[in-house]
């Protein structure tokens, strides 16, 4: 099955499954409560696109285990849990934050021109490569229907652009041909989101 998943999902999934594994890996999944999903499930609040992971993945694995190996396991302990929970939603950020910028470190500064420069989902944007950027054109991802635009390039990103320094083949790079990975940049976001105080958390 996992054929049909493009590489970007596959490590999006892998990463929570090799965590359950190395907490979970000695216990028997059909101990597992829905009790213990909900508790690890809060215990990742403060990272609500790593908690929804988490738990879609739990049900995923046990789904798996049910339907296709017929493990007798019982009702999904992770079904629905999350979905229909209220959730803040983040507001736009308003001027004086987007003025901060100019003072964030590097990650921040230049994932977050890209986000807003381009109007990418954030993984999109912050694995953008060099050579996406030409002249007054760019090449951006739309995520949802998998399909690459090429749009306009504001004065402003393209200026932006120019001025990154050269360190690999990715505006943002772990190395010269890789990119820089959402986790980084995530934690170096929230990072800095702290430290301008407790207006920022909205």
């Amino acid at each position: 099955m996992q054929g049909r998943l493009k590489p970007s999902t596959k490590k999006s999934y892998r990463l929570p499954m090799d965590d359950i594994m190395a907490k979970n890996g000695g216990k028997p999944m059909a101990a597992t409560t829905r009790q213990a999903v909900r508790a690890a499930h809060a215990k990742l609040s403060a990272t609500p696109r790593k908690a929804q992971r988490m738990v879609q993945t739990v049900s995923l694995l046990w789904n798996y285990a049910a339907n296709e190996l017929d493990w007798p396991l019982g009702e999904n302990p992770a079904r629905n849990l999350g979905k229909y929970t209220p959730t803040s939603p983040y507001e736009p950020w308003p001027e004086w934050m987007v003025k901060a910028l100019d003072s964030a470190p590097p990650r921040v500064r230049i994932a977050a021109n890209l986000i807003l420069g381009t109007g990418q989902r954030p993984n999109a944007a912050i694995t953008m490569r060099r050579d996406q950027f030409q002249g007054e054109w760019m090449s951006v991802l739309d995520e949802k229907n998998d399909q690459v635009l090429e749009v306009y390039c504001p004065p402003r990103l393209r200026d932006f652009v120019r001025g990154v320094p050269v360190e690999g083949a990715y505006l943002l790079s772990r190395n010269l041909t890789e990119p820089l990975g959402y986790d980084a940049v995530e934690k170096a976001f929230r990072d800095w989101r702290a430290g301008l105080g407790e207006r920022a958390r909205p």
